[in-house]
């Protein structure tokens, strides 16, 4: 079982914790880590693409003219595609693009990202993301620090911690290109396209308790 080290909000070492193998160190499986993602990137297309057909523009359901006689091609209506203002032949119409891989998969894939995230040394543990009051400078100082080995001025950063910690949701929403998520809400499309997971020590335990209980 991997071993890591845990830290405070200064990067300071207060401990370690031993993680699952069966969560943590699990072989990447990039197959479903891409199967995962597109899923979930093709839930998030609206579908709301649309065009009339003949039936629904306005127009006169009369005979343009006579059938016969006028030497003219033989239309039926001027709501016909062929004219201005007719309606389009084959339209699109609104649909449904999202879809969703079993069960199995999606924590084989969110198992895998974790794992993944771990191995590259994208991952911190801290022992508590308390913080005092609702404010974006303390915050956005204390992930300066634990995005220290990063050597980027800004990291993409996923931060997770419990669901009723409201004044680290609330004062993350100021720092662009972070993240907070519960551990509940923890998926693969978030995992992957941040640069640094923050995970509070409670959270491992809650992420840990998903992935095994979802697992049975």
């Amino acid at each position: 079982m991997p071993t890591v080290d845990v830290y405070n909000l200064k990067r300071d070492k207060v401990g370690s914790v031993t993680l699952r193998d069966d969560v943590f160190a699990v072989e990447v499986a990039k197959h479903l880590l891409h199967e995962v993602v597109t899923a979930q990137l093709a839930s998030k297309r609206a579908g709301t693409s649309a065009a009339k057909e003949r039936a629904a523009v306005r127009g006169s359901t009369h005979k343009i003219y006579k059938q016969k006689g006028t030497g003219r091609a033989r239309h039926g209506s001027i709501r016909a595609p062929l004219f201005v203002g007719g309606g389009r032949a084959h339209p699109p119409k609104p649909q449904d693009w999202s879809r969703r891989p079993p069960r199995r998969v999606r924590l084989a894939a969110l198992k895998s990202a974790l794992s993944l995230l771990l191995g590259e040394g994208r991952l911190t543990i801290v022992e508590n993301l308390e913080l005092e009051a609702i404010k974006t400078k303390p915050l956005a100082t204390a992930l300066a620090a634990l995005n220290a080995p990063r050597q980027k001025a800004r990291v993409k950063t996923l931060v997770v911690d419990a669901k009723d910690n409201d004044k680290l949701k609330l004062s993350i929403r100021n720092i662009e290109g972070n993240l907070f998520l519960p551990p509940e809400g923890v998926n693969v499309y978030d995992l992957l396209r941040h640069e640094h997971l923050i995970v509070s020590k409670r959270a491992v335990e809650q992420l840990e308790a998903r992935c095994t209980r979802e697992a049975t």
